[in-house]
């Protein structure tokens, strides 16, 4: 397998055409004082694609993306994008980073320094990792894919043939959100290469036979049940559209800027720990690089079939389809609804299970000095 070298260049023509789209936006009608709750806010939006369009520093973003080792790799004839931080110290311990929706590799950019070069930080240099931070497959700088059945289980195939490639024979994992499907994939499939897994999200539905309709047969599961079916009666809209009719969406998120920012803002606004200010938490510039690297890739629609595929093929955990390798929790505060740990242990093998003092659910971007101390501390007895 040819590695090769990989830098980020986006032509001048795509940046002009973002500009002209955006001046170009036909802004939809708000009822006035609603605030965010019917959707993303309108003055915000506004306020927002102005600073886009006229103050945001596209090539600074890209140059500091660019100070990362970014390579590609080819796996089943698909380019798959992956940064490759050497760690220092006496002996690095490989660690795979995978991020979720509506996010990208770039989530991981603060984290990744925290956890390859530890002394620099303030930690022990004998915790330090090689980190691979992969884009999942039709998310940014991948390719996409072109056939049915790119679920976590498949991906997880092809983390562990990057990881061989890489020269390391067992390693760890990390995510939350897809990240975290997928390492919980790789405990399930390949457990024999994982060192341990650090999940800072598990989605109730891998415990509950893949759904969130159908009763369950005991307390414990009930009670979360109820928690989650409310979350997703009035937060669940953009799973069901998007594990359904993705093709549709596609349509006006690839064609508008400011309807693709939308799509995706609304969600760093929910999810983060930022008490309805969501730039006291993370940067008009994190915010939109994350948004651009969606915009110049046209992988919405291949980010959001993630959805669809899973809903055909669920990931399923229990008693006897259990993952195996030691497992870390990091429950953050203000994270999607997630199992209790009694009824996440039916599933996985949980040694640690941390509540965090703050933070969201992207918190490799809200909390990064927080989620790197976890997951040294989690692996430290396993090197």
């Amino acid at each position: 397998m040819t590695i090769e070298n990989f830098t980020i260049d986006l032509p001048e023509a795509v940046l002009a055409d973002l500009s002209r789209r955006i001046d170009a936006t036909r802004w939809p009608h708000e009822i006035e004082g609603s605030d965010w709750e019917a959707g993303t806010n309108l003055s915000y939006m506004k306020v927002l694609a102005a600073y886009w369009r006229d103050g945001f520093d596209w090539r600074s973003q890209e140059k500091a993306l660019n100070a990362l080792p970014q390579h590609r790799i080819v796996l089943d004839d698909l380019h798959i994008h992956f940064v490759h931080q050497r760690g220092k110290g006496p002996k690095p311990l490989p660690l795979i980073m995978t991020h979720g929706w509506p996010g990208s590799f770039a989530e991981m950019v603060k984290l990744v320094p925290l956890l390859s070069d530890p002394e620099v930080h303030g930690a022990s240099p004998n915790d330090a990792f090689d980190v691979v931070v992969p884009s999942l497959p039709g998310y940014g700088f991948s390719d996409r894919p072109r056939e049915r059945g790119m679920n976590p289980k498949r991906i997880a195939a092809l983390w562990a043939r990057l990881m061989a490639a890489l020269g390391y024979a067992r390693f760890g994992a990390q995510g939350g959100d897809w990240g975290s499907a997928v390492s919980s994939a790789l405990g399930l499939d390949h457990a024999d290469k994982l060192v341990g897994i650090h999940l800072n999200y598990i989605a109730g539905r891998f415990l509950l036979g893949g759904t969130i309709n159908q009763p369950q047969e005991d307390a414990v599961a009930n009670e979360y049940l109820a928690q989650l079916r409310s979350w997703w009666d009035s937060e669940g809209g953009y799973n069901h559209q998007q594990g359904t009719k993705p093709q549709t969406l596609s349509y006006g998120l690839n064609d508008s800027p400011v309807g693709l920012a939308a799509w995706i803002i609304e969600k760093f606004q929910t999810w983060t720990d930022c008490d309805g200010d969501l730039e006291r938490v993370l940067t008009r510039d994190e915010l939109l690089t994350n948004v651009m690297i969606y915009w110049a890739t046209e992988t919405i629609h291949s980010s959001t079939r993630l959805y669809y595929e899973s809903r055909e093929q669920p990931l399923r955990l229990s008693p006897t389809n259990y993952v195996k390798p030691p497992v870390a929790v990091a429950l953050f505060p203000r994270e999607i609804p997630m199992p209790p740990r009694s009824l996440a242990e039916r599933g996985y093998n949980i040694t640690r299970w941390t509540t965090m003092p703050r933070g969201g659910h992207f918190a490799a971007m809200e909390q990064p000095e927080l989620l790197a101390q976890d997951i040294r501390e989690f692996f430290r007895p396993l090197r």
